[in-house]
């Protein structure tokens, strides 16, 4: 039988606690997906390189990596990226490509319903 994991930093717990909560209030199933990604052990949470965002994504959409934004390759168009985590250099080239940085709860409170976004693991 899996050992469950239990969460010890308390803004991860809470931020999964709001997921679940919003998820229910909305009836939008993209927010109780990402609380159990979320959830997931640390060696399992997601990483993603800018390279493959750059890769996948169109110009003005919204993605959400529920893990970290790590800053290998460029960015060419302009996209919002929520995530948990950014790399500094990430986060730079971001910014410089046009685009914005944004938490998974302040991306919750600007699209409540979760429409128009692209989850990248």
């Amino acid at each position: 039988m899996a050992k469950k994991i239990t969460k010890t930093n308390p803004n991860l717990v809470n931020l999964i606690n709001e997921l679940i909560n919003k998820s229910h209030e909305e009836d939008a199933a993209i927010w109780k997906d990402i609380a159990k990604r979320l959830q997931k052990s640390n060696r399992r949470s997601a990483e993603v390189n800018l390279s493959n965002i750059n890769r996948f994504a169109n110009a003005d959409e919204t993605i959400l990596v529920p893990g970290k934004v790590l800053s290998n390759g460029n960015l060419e168009n302009k996209v919002n990226i929520a995530a948990l985590k950014f790399s500094t250099k990430a986060q730079e080239k971001i910014e410089q490509a046009g685009g914005k940085c944004l938490s998974i709860a302040e991306l919750v409170e600007d699209n409540p319903k979760g429409s128009n976004v692209r989850i990248m693991e």
